[in-house]
């Protein structure tokens, strides 16, 4: 569902108070965050989606992935899973058995037992992880406390949605190589970009998924109280995806995430309409989106680099002014 689809689904939803729940769906953040001791809260969040891959395996892994990052976006260390799981009637057991074992083993590499799950029969097969992760209640980020004056770090390429849908429509469209790097980005866990974004006094951090860059800026900037200035030229995107663009083959939720932040981005004159919709692309297991003070921007990006994270710095928090997001060239 869109962000605003969904926003207007749960208004007026009732849930009881607790003190204890010290992130909710409030501030549309990546995970809720409950207080257990004065040391230890515990993050729950879960994701799950249809094959965007033919391979059950990788399906797997870029599903658990996915589903497990946003543990890693609160700050925390995911611990714990559950499947989630639709099995179509056409699957073989092999086929199942592949997801599952893709699944199992992106959450070995985190760290994270699975310990069980649901599974249900579905015409069209589902997959993904409830996961449970720990961080110190004083040491939660969230994605509605940049501050003016941080700099923003982005940690993977955008334009994965826009490929993914080419590769469907036509498969000489995109080579063989270049797919297999998108979904090798998409079955990376953003583990690696977390281990060393905790060093840094981040103020605040979201990862970038089914809302595209723009959305979860917006998300951003409209809980932090202050505008979000890109970068254009600066945020890491396979050029690829521009070509693709420019063909028209841009996902839906492209365009739902373009409706739902109308007027409230200042666009740059003379950007190509094709880079406005890589912004605007739906992402799959994407990188992290960090907000951290500028001093600390350029050691933490070279430390990612260093460490092998398609990382780069792409914009800046001011105060708020008039629009929630301003793109520069």
């Amino acid at each position: 569902m869109g962000a605003g689809t969904l926003s207007e689904m749960l208004k007026d939803m009732k849930t009881p108070y607790d003190p204890l729940l010290l992130v909710g769906y409030d501030t549309a953040d990546d995970a809720s965050v409950y207080k257990i001791t004065d040391d230890v809260a515990v993050i729950n969040t879960t994701d799950f989606f249809p094959p965007i891959v033919d391979d059950p395996y990788l399906f797997g892994q870029i599903a658990a992935a996915n589903s497990i990052s946003d543990v890693y976006a609160m700050g925390g260390t995911p611990k714990l899973a559950l499947n989630v799981m639709a099995v179509a009637k056409e699957m073989s057991k092999e086929d199942i058995r592949g997801v599952l074992a893709g699944g199992y083993d992106k959450a070995m590499e985190a760290g994270v037992i699975i310990t069980g799950g649901h599974t249900i029969n579905c015409k069209e097969p589902l997959y993904g992880l409830a996961v449970t992760g720990f961080v110190h209640p004083d040491k939660i980020l969230s994605n509605s406390a940049a501050k003016p004056g941080d700099a923003l770090i982005l940690t993977k390429r955008l334009g994965t949605g826009i490929l993914t849908t080419a590769r469907k429509a036509d498969e000489t469209l995109v080579s063989d190589r270049l797919i297999q790097t998108v979904y090798r980005q998409m079955a990376t866990l953003n583990k690696y970009a977390a281990e060393i974004m905790l060093k840094y006094p981040v103020s605040s951090c979201t990862d970038i998924t089914g809302f595209g860059l723009m959305g979860h800026c917006y998300e951003m900037a409209d809980g932090s109280h202050t505008s979000i200035h890109i970068k254009s030229s600066k945020v890491p995107v396979y050029k690829e995806a521009l070509e693709m663009a420019d063909m028209g083959f841009v996902p839906e939720g492209a365009y739902n995430n373009r409706r739902h932040t109308d007027g409230h981005i200042c666009p740059c004159e003379g950007m190509p309409l094709a880079l406005e919709d890589v912004f605007y692309d739906p992402q799959t297991s994407g990188g992290l989106l960090i907000a951290l003070p500028k001093e600390h921007a350029n050691k933490c990006l070279a430390e990612m680099i260093a460490a092998g994270v398609d990382a780069a710095v792409i914009g800046y928090v001011t105060e708020g002014m008039d629009y929630h997001i301003y793109l520069e060239k």
